[in-house]
């Protein structure tokens, strides 16, 4: 079984104080980013239970909501996450043709980590930024629109000098 640090305990109860005393439910997403953050980017079985636990749920109802979103992982990853668009719009204006140039840069497929840990490659259903198509977002947070091979190999280039 793990144990909650302090820090995401207190991070947690922060969350939580924010709903009726009733919906301490309505913490869960806060309280698994938090946790994933301070797990290095994944979220083990024991790390959800714990999680769980804190919170007074069952560990169906963590994992229902850990396996539902996107910005869950479920096993170790890159330092930089890489969520590629093959959404219609994005293989329309050229995906494809990115992951393709993807694939021979880092040497992995949609769903795998270079073995020196630095990246993860993973499919992303719509980004929402169909005129700017394609698009990929980095790291949960930043998106970058209109891409071309060169451009997503620059920016690659540019999270390999920053590591």
């Amino acid at each position: 079984m793990t144990n909650l640090s302090k820090d995401l305990e207190e991070t947690i109860d922060h969350w939580v104080s924010k709903f009726p005393v009733e919906r301490k439910r309505s913490a869960v997403v806060a309280a698994l980013l938090a946790a994933q953050e301070e797990n290095g980017g994944w979220l083990s079985e024991s790390l959800m239970q714990a999680v769980a636990d804190y919170l007074e749920l069952s560990q169906i109802e963590v994992y229902e909501v850990a396996t539902f979103y996107d910005m869950f992982e479920l096993k170790p990853i890159g330092k930089h996450k890489i969520g590629l668009c093959t959404n219609v719009s994005c293989k329309l204006r050229g995906s494809d043709e990115i992951e393709a140039a993807l694939h021979q840069k880092l040497g992995i497929g949609l769903g795998q980590t270079t073995e020196d840990g630095l990246f993860t490659l993973r499919e992303t259903e719509c980004l929402g930024a169909c005129a700017n198509a394609p698009v990929c977002q980095v790291n949960n947070n930043t998106f970058h629109e209109d891409l071309t091979v060169e451009s997503m190999l620059a920016l690659v280039e540019r999270l390999e000098r920053e590591a």
